[in-house]
């Protein structure tokens, strides 16, 4: 009997592992979609091309805008011609369904109540979306599995109340990542800060750890044959094996204990990590000892400080905002390449050999991902109402896409044939 467990056990490691090999390859082959945070992979890069090289003086055409999404920092996913966000309405924050091709609602659909914060009221985090299902994780902690095609809700929980945690100052800002069957997020509860739910029923699968949650959104990674997942804590940066939650390896110089926020990047056996208020960043090489894991720092600096958004890897380089300033330095040694004041401190992602940046007074700027210093081809500006505008910008089926609270605005980036 003991024999036949054991053999369970390693069926299902081993299946564990062969899902996680696939979730990794199917993200990477995705094109013209923007079906979660940061894109196919997490990782801010978009595997657009024909894009414009250089923008028109007055910016790239807009498509379409409309409004009505109420207030939040949600960004938007897109798969299957519709977009997802999130925002408030009232005293309730609701998942919201776009036509992508025109911007008309398709469905909106309530998700717990209202958030309120001196920074802006409203849900942060930006849905998930995987198969024929939408994932929203609100700004109390309201977690939500919806019908994609209706918003009809098959289950919902509150993660903040189930796994006894508190809500982090500025709100649950967390984007779900689902891994296989697996929902992963930072409940941030005693002897549950890592849970993974079962993503078809909300059901607990494994809990680990006992951080308070951060404002960072999970990656998934793999370094010595161990499927894992890169959880940026309050207290942290930390690794949780993703088939049974058991905790890995971890790094705490990198977090600053007031908004870790910045995603993970990974890059084969390397783990980038980076916050503000004055901490900066580090490069971790993930190795197995004695049957272990163990993260070596390779460096740790103030060459990149994130703050609300994260850097992108483009070949050897990382792109990113260092606090205000826009920032080209080496992934290997964290020596910078270049700076530029560029559009101003915001948000970046990469699409066609350019950076796409959005700052936070509402300015958008075309920017040349070289190393070969800051070349800018062409800005334009969104009307900005109070607020800053903190949602990310997203590039997906030719359109450049930025939010503004209650406005959505789509702008056409595909260069003419």
């Amino acid at each position: 009997m003991k024999a036949l467990l054991n053999l369970k056990s390693l069926l299902l490691a081993t299946l564990a592992l062969l899902l996680f090999s696939f979730w990794i390859t199917a993200k990477t082959e995705v094109s013209g979609e923007w079906p979660q945070w940061r894109g196919p992979r997490r990782d801010g890069i978009s595997t657009e091309t024909g894009l414009l090289k250089q923008w028109p003086p007055d910016g790239p055409p807009q498509a379409w805008k409309t409004n009505g999404l109420g207030n939040g920092y949600s960004t938007v996913s897109i798969t299957k011609g519709r977009l997802f966000t999130m925002g408030l309405k009232g005293n309730r924050e609701f998942v919201i369904a776009l036509d992508a091709g025109d911007g008309k609602p398709l469905w909106v659909q309530a998700n717990g109540g209202r958030f309120s914060n001196d920074r802006g009221d409203g849900p942060r985090g930006t849905p998930t979306v995987d198969g024929d299902r939408v994932y929203a994780l609100g700004g109390n902690g309201d977690l939500s599995c919806l019908d994609a095609a209706s918003g009809k809700i098959f289950w919902s929980l509150n993660v903040v109340e189930k796994f006894g945690g508190s809500n982090p100052h500025w709100g649950t800002s967390e984007s779900p990542l689902i891994l296989g069957d697996q929902l992963l997020v930072n409940a941030g509860g005693p002897s549950a800060s890592i849970v993974a739910l079962n993503k078809k029923d909300g059901s607990v699968i494994w809990k680990s750890g006992s951080d308070s949650a951060g404002y960072s959104s999970a990656i998934p990674f793999e370094a010595a044959g161990v499927p894992q997942a890169v959880f940026f804590t309050h207290q942290r940066a930390m690794a949780v094996d993703v088939r049974n939650g058991n905790p890995l390896w971890d790094y705490s110089q990198v977090a600053n204990r007031t908004a870790n926020v910045a995603t993970p990047i990974v890059k084969g056996n390397k783990v980038f990590l980076s916050s503000d208020y004055g901490t900066g960043c580090a490069l971790l090489e993930i190795k197995a000892e004695g049957g272990k894991l163990r993260a070596q720092e390779i460096y740790f600096n103030q060459n990149m400080k994130n703050h609300h958004s994260s850097s992108v890897l483009i070949g050897d380089t990382l792109y990113g905002f260092s606090s205000a300033i826009l920032t080209a330095m080496r992934f290997e040694d964290g020596e910078v390449i270049w700076k530029d004041r560029s559009v101003g401190k915001g948000s970046l992602v990469f699409a066609d050999g350019h950076l796409y940046c959005f700052s936070e007074k509402g300015v958008v700027g075309l920017v040349e991902a070289t190393p070969n210093g800051y070349q800018e081809k062409g800005r334009f500006s969104i009307p900005q109402e109070s607020l800053p505008t903190w949602s990310h910008p997203v590039v997906a089926g030719g359109r450049l896409y930025l939010r503004d609270q209650d406005n959505l605005y789509a702008f056409d980036v595909r260069a003419k044939k």
